[in-house]
């Protein structure tokens, strides 16, 4: 029994671990993202792609995460 809760305590806390640093990864890109827009707007559609392509890598990881929560979470 209690490891059965400590498994699902483990699996909460891996996920909300894992969803803290693509936030703020994300959050960092967009905001280097936006300063270089703003500093020369003619590369904006250039730079716009690549954040599009940070931020996909960048949200992998928390569906990584997600995914080890259903692991952990099937195992109790």
């Amino acid at each position: 029994m209690q490891a059965d809760a400590a498994a699902l305590i483990g699996a909460g806390l891996a996920y909300g671990l894992a969803a803290i640093g693509p936030g703020v990864g994300i959050g960092i890109v967009v905001g280097n993202a936006v300063q270089a827009m703003v500093r020369q707007p003619e590369m904006a559609g250039q730079v716009r792609t690549t954040m599009f392509l940070g931020i996909a890598f960048t949200e992998a990881l928390a569906l990584f995460g997600l995914l080890l929560f259903f692991i952990l979470f099937g195992a109790a």
